[in-house]
């Protein structure tokens, strides 16, 4: 039985061939770069009004399949719901709840997925957070050491100087800031897996004196100031509007007077703090980062002053993370046989869409991301922060 390709669709002109099972196929314009496999004849009523979020669980939940380069794929699926969907679908915005049991588990989700998945596609310090390209030109490793060192040289990181690192991952600041700034280095995280290899890692490295490792919240950080500089990276994503005061403060009370204090993290676009539009937040949150939630930069550097913390340096990546993510993304295509070995085949289904889609909306700047430096000033307002930031360069 032969199903028709509804009329919406068929208006289109765009370098797609919907293919219905294996015996229909139709171009909707000339010399089709992408190819979408209908398996269940059922969802061409849906994406004649699509979303990404409907496009995306269609993939996921193997209603279709996908043909051609994924970031063509992703280009298209942007076209194909920008000319039949709603430009902007996010609605009201209800922001989520978050406890320690909630965060530890969405952690799980994520995180302790597989370290030889991850080890596929990260670089070999397996930094999973945005690299930072001095030239543009540099390979993924060589930026992502970078981007480590720019982060221990913002923060003015000195021989013997105590580092809180929250959110630590699988320990490559932690290991880099002790071994060329010679710091000493906590590093906290809510992974398993994370902690299992990071530990192996400092071990191995023979850093065991410079660099600890635990599984710990951030709400259970000691809150005497004992640190002389803290950097978060890639962590307040899970925080959630509601608790960056908590988080915040935390910080605060982390680090001494006159200390630093650095965040790097994804900002939303929409100063609401409204995930990505067109069902594409929908998705994330679904199926790769349950409960998280992207502050825009102001209410970040808002929920920093209000915690006492003042803020001394913004630095915009946003096109460095959009290389990031094409390097991941191209990391993981290269290798799919391998990563199907490792993570079930809906999990390899999420993260091709992840990876590419997130570098798709970085370049489109459907989001950002942002250092934020700041200090906890003395009692007497005076800080510690250099008059230039040429030292940051030298």
């Amino acid at each position: 039985m032969k199903a028709n390709l509804p009329s919406e669709l068929l208006s289109l002109q765009l370098p797609l061939r919907i293919r219905i099972g294996e015996a229909q196929a139709f171009d909707l314009g000339p010399d089709p770069q992408v190819t979408l496999v209908v398996r269940d004849p059922t969802l061409l009523t849906e994406i004649t009004q699509p979303s990404l979020g409907v496009l995306g669980r269609a993939y996921v939940e193997k209603r279709m399949d996908i043909e051609g380069p994924i970031g063509e794929v992703i280009a298209m699926g942007d076209a194909l719901s920008a000319a039949l969907g709603d430009d902007d679908d996010a609605g009201d915005y209800v922001r989520k709840s978050h406890d320690k049991a909630t965060d530890a588990e969405a952690i799980h989700y994520h995180y302790d997925l597989s370290n030889a998945f991850y080890q596929l596609w990260l670089d070999p310090e397996m930094v999973y957070s945005c690299a930072y390209f001095e030239t543009g030109l540099e390979d993924l490793a060589t930026a992502q050491l970078a981007k480590l060192r720019h982060l221990c040289r913002k923060l003015r990181l000195k021989p013997g100087e105590t580092l809180l690192d929250v959110g630590c991952g699988w320990g490559g600041l932690a290991r880099l800031a002790a071994k060329e700034f010679g710091a000493k280095v906590l590093g906290i995280t809510l992974s398993d897996e994370q902690l299992k290899l990071g530990r192996e890692r400092v071990k191995a490295e023979g850093l065991e004196g410079q660099v600890e490792l635990q599984h710990m919240d951030y709400r259970d950080l000691p809150r005497d100031g004992r640190f002389d500089k803290v950097v978060s990276v890639g962590m307040f994503e899970h925080v959630g509007h509601a608790n960056l005061s908590i988080y915040f403060q935390h910080l605060f009370d982390a680090v001494r007077p006159g200390g630093l204090v650095m965040n790097h993290g994804i900002t939303s676009s929409n100063t609401d703090g409204r995930p990505v539009g067109r069902g594409a937040g929908d998705f994330i949150d679904r199926y790769v980062f349950p409960h998280g939630e992207l502050p825009h930069l102001s209410l970040a550097v808002a929920r920093m002053s209000e915690a006492g913390l003042e803020v001394v340096d913004v630095e915009s990546l946003r096109l460095h993370y959009a290389r990031t993510l094409d390097f991941w993304s191209q990391g993981l295509e290269a290798r799919l046989e391998a990563a199907a070995k490792l993570v079930p085949e809906q999990a390899l289904r999420i993260w091709r869409l992840y990876l590419a889609g997130c570098a798709y909306g970085f370049k489109k700047g459907w989001v950002n991301l942002h250092q934020i430096l700041a200090s906890r000033p003395h009692a007497d307002g005076s800080h510690e922060v250099p008059w230039s930031r040429s030292d940051i360069y030298a």
